[in-house]
């Protein structure tokens, strides 16, 4: 059976609930209550992220607003200050980088780091990661859950593994026994569906998971099979990467009340087109690969649709709307259009001539 590269050393560190967790920093007050950053019930706003006071009502991130203050109706809502939490996030990654160059940041919380090469703390990944957690919590103020493995999909895991203020080492010599029990739905890409599919099999986890030779899995799952092999293995060799590759440029607006019909629809298309169109000019107007349209319904099914070899005129994006809306034929609450960037190898290839 293949292994995981011994020799690699990969952090992954995340920020607890990060924009409360903030919020709770500045404002001491609101350590013990419910408190929630979103956007307004009035204007079908969201939940970016809660503290755990919240979570316990069962809470979570991109839950309607509306439906989060019916489950705890003390809930404290803040809107969010984004540029506060970047600033503090720019804090943090300048942590990561006193500790190694090689970090590969997810978003403003949440970070890769290979330390594989580093000498202090005697090369010890788990002294790294109680270095790190001190530092951010002593100059930030916030805390963090940091996983160390192998391989990045294990550190992520790992991170997951005791929020919050976790921290979790998979040496190793412990993958395999720690992948025997792992369920499968804690595979990076395994949701409701696969797990149903997973679990109609008499899969729960991934030692049964590794009974299954890759021709069926791959049968049943299509490129995905060949993933579920390896992840279920321990096998993933994907760098940190310093710089991550864009792969698309998108806007969405959900309305304060529902767009009735295919005429209101194309109404509201216009502006999204004039934002994306900003968007693009200000990544230089890069190559792009295709077009694409989503619209969610009122009853919260979700459409998207996209089309290769179209340049993004509002005219491309109102026929890919109105194909897009055919398939609901009802009032929808949000839309978004984007456009998927052509790869770099791609790019390349262009600027060569091949």
């Amino acid at each position: 059976m293949a292994r995981p590269s011994a020799d690699r050393k990969i952090l992954h560190a995340d920020c607890d609930c990060f924009y409360a967790a903030v919020e709770m920093r500045d404002n001491p007050a609101l350590r013990e209550v419910p408190l929630a950053i979103g956007g307004s019930p009035e204007r079908r706003g969201v939940i970016a992220t809660c503290n755990y006071p919240a979570r316990a009502f069962g809470i979570h991130s991109a839950m309607p607003t509306a439906r989060a203050l019916r489950l705890c109706p003390r809930l404290t809502l803040l809107p969010g200050d984004f540029a506060r939490y970047r600033a503090v996030s720019q804090q943090i990654q300048a942590i990561f980088h006193e500790l190694t160059p090689r970090v590969e940041p997810l978003s403003l919380d949440e970070a890769y780091l290979d330390v594989t090469g580093v000498e202090r703390f005697a090369g010890s990944a788990t002294w790294m990661a109680r270095w790190l957690k001190q530092e951010c919590l002593a100059r930030t103020g916030i805390t963090l859950s940091v996983g160390a493995a192998p391989s990045k999909f294990l550190a992520k895991i790992a991170s997951d593994w005791e929020k919050p203020d976790g921290l979790t080492v998979i040496p190793p010599e412990r993958v395999d026994e720690f992948l025997s029990a792992l369920p499968v739905n804690k595979l990076h890409g395994v949701g409701p569906a696969t797990g149903a599919r997973l679990d109609a099999l008499g899969i729960t986890t991934c030692a049964e998971l590794r009974t299954l030779p890759l021709p069926r899995l791959v049968e049943e799952f299509g490129k995905f099979g060949k993933r579920l092999f390896e992840l279920s293995r321990g096998i993933d060799e994907r760098p940190v990467r310093l710089e991550r590759e864009r792969k698309s440029i998108s806007v969405e607006t959900t309305f304060a009340r529902d767009l009735r019909d295919l005429a209101s629809c194309r109404e509201a298309l216009e502006p999204l087109c004039a934002r994306l169109a900003e968007r693009l000019a200000r990544h230089g107007q890069p190559p792009l690969a295709g077009l694409v349209v989503k619209v969610r319904f009122d009853d919260f099914s979700l459409t998207t649709l996209e089309s290769r070899g179209l340049s993004p005129r509002p005219e491309s994006y109102v026929r890919l709307l109105e194909q897009a809306w055919e398939r609901g034929r009802r009032p929808v609450r949000l839309l978004g259009v984007g456009a998927r960037l052509l790869p770099e190898a791609e790019r390349r290839q262009l600027a060569l001539g091949f």
